[in-house]
């Protein structure tokens, strides 16, 4: 028996739609998987912004280390209030009043 040609066309469109099929399949896995390199990529950067590294810093920008022998030079100075200021009361002072 010999296959008619509307058979052989049936085939060509079964195995066309076959081969799209799969086609398509692999596509979608290629770009799951580059999604998921880049979202492990963002979410990395994302920790690293997050947590900056300590105890990397170059050599030449470290801050020198304190001397042991000198005191320690405090970096905001007590300023003391004048005696005779006024208190400026807020709006909400003045709503309670």
């Amino acid at each position: 028996m010999t296959e008619s040609h509307v058979e052989n066309a049936v085939a060509a469109r079964i195995a066309a739609a076959r081969w799209r099929a799969a086609e398509n399949k692999r596509r979608r896995e290629e770009l799951a998987e580059a999604r998921r390199r880049g979202l492990a990529r963002r979410h990395a950067q994302k920790l690293r912004n997050l947590h900056p590294p300590t105890g990397n810093v170059p050599t030449g920008q470290q801050e020198p280390a304190a001397d042991p022998a000198q005191p320690a030079a405090s970096t905001t100075e007590a300023v003391p209030a004048p005696q005779n200021a006024k208190v400026e009361q807020t709006s909400t002072d003045r709503r309670s009043q």
